[in-house]
């Protein structure tokens, strides 16, 4: 690479080290778990809130769509600032951020209101998991890549679990307001503490743009972002349903967020197993391994929408998640080393945009109660994302 290149190492870059030492993974792992804490927690909460803010359903999935959406949209302008500025430095700054949004959350007094506070917590929590999975790029090589990336993993679902979990119960005995508070203490907290967390090298650049011109130069980088999109719709579009089916068929909401915690425990043993897995199954075989469980567990909660129906079904999308999406995920970082934090960003654009827009779309139909239908659409919409990925994956070099 020469001085005339759009991207050239700055000389004062921190020379990475051998491996990444326990301590980095698991401040990493408690960006991504507040990230996803706050990312999840409302989906339980949905019949609630629109009981207290005298709002229909469709309108309180506003609250969830928008988060999903300026989620998805802000991926690459922390992407940019992160192949900039530096990873640890944008996650400290928008850990800030994020914790003076979630406490707009939870003391919004009306539906605009809180629909907006969550829009500007999805825009600041967006920075946490790309970031940790960049920092993971930097140091970790490709080969060995995906078994710290399936540590990040299951912090994310365990963050999914534990959010699900503790939002159906305080919102149904104390508030949901109080919910929309815990990631935003967590969030300040952890700002001040990756201060420990030393920046990895990275590629740098005089030209704003520069990092677009080299991911988007890549046709990989545009099948990966294609698939992205197909699995955030399929998945975190209509997983976002769970909780109110189980409301709607009459389960306390405690119970339904109980039952959609399970999604996160299916994760966290799933990671357990892909972490084993790597480097004795080929990228395809995880893939498939994945989209069949999606297959299977959308199908059977489009037969029956019971909890213990509901309860297979979260624990079949968990496994599916980490099959399928931390070996898709692990891809992306491969794609375009010299603008890696772009290059997941936009990986992660596609996949919230995909999710926002099938939760959004979905909508009418959920407060219709239609969710046999939605849940047998997604079941079909996953054989063509499992053929597309798995096709791909087989032809990449």
């Amino acid at each position: 690479m020469t001085a005339t290149d759009p991207l050239v190492t700055t000389p004062s870059a921190t020379a990475p080290a051998p491996a990444l030492p326990a301590g980095a993974l698991r401040l990493l792992c408690a960006a991504g778990f507040i990230s996803n804490f706050d990312r999840f927690c409302i989906a339980p909460m949905l019949t609630g809130i629109g009981t207290e803010l005298g709002v229909p359903l469709a309108t309180a999935v506003f609250a969830a769509s928008a988060y999903f959406l300026a989620y998805g949209l802000m991926q690459p302008v922390w992407g940019l600032a992160s192949d900039r500025w530096g990873r640890v430095r944008v996650m400290r700054f928008s850990l800030t951020g994020a914790a003076l949004a979630a406490f707009c959350s939870a003391v919004a007094p009306n539906a605009p209101a809180l629909i907006g506070a969550r829009a500007l917590s999805g825009a600041f929590f967006a920075a946490s998991i790309a970031a940790s999975l960049t920092y993971v790029g930097d140091i970790v090589p490709a080969e060995v890549r995906q078994r710290p990336l399936s540590e990040l993993m299951t912090a994310f679902a365990l963050g999914t679990a534990v959010a699900t979990l503790i939002a159906g119960a305080l919102a149904h005995h104390v508030s949901w307001r109080l919910v929309f508070a815990l990631p935003g203490l967590l969030a300040a907290y952890l700002a001040m503490a990756l201060r420990r967390l030393p920046e990895p090298q990275r590629e740098c650049t005089d030209a704003l743009l520069a990092p677009f011109q080299v991911v988007l130069r890549s046709r990989w980088q545009w099948f990966v972002m294609a698939v992205a999109m197909l699995e955030g719709a399929v998945l975190l579009g209509f997983l976002t349903y769970l909780a109110p089916a189980l409301e709607a068929n009459g389960v306390p909401a405690t119970l339904a967020g109980a039952v959609s915690a399970l999604y996160g425990v299916g994760s966290m043993a799933a990671a357990q197993m892909v972490k084993r897995l790597v480097g004795r199954w080929t990228p395809v075989t995880l893939i498939v391994a994945g989209g069949a469980q999606m297959a299977v567990g959308y199908a059977v909660a489009g037969v029956s929408q019971s909890a213990p129906a509901l309860v297979v079904t979260a624990l079949l999308l968990g496994g599916g998640w980490s099959f399928m999406h931390s070996t898709v995920q692990s891809w992306a970082t491969v794609l375009s080393p010299a603008a890696r934090a772009t290059g997941v960003a936009l990986f992660g654009v596609a996949l919230y945009v995909g999710s926002a827009v099938a939760s959004g779309l979905a909508a009418g139909a959920a407060e219709a109660h239609a969710y046999r239908p939605l849940f047998l659409l997604a079941a079909v919409l996953t054989l063509p994302l499992t053929v597309i990925a798995a096709a791909g994956r087989a032809r990449y070099r």
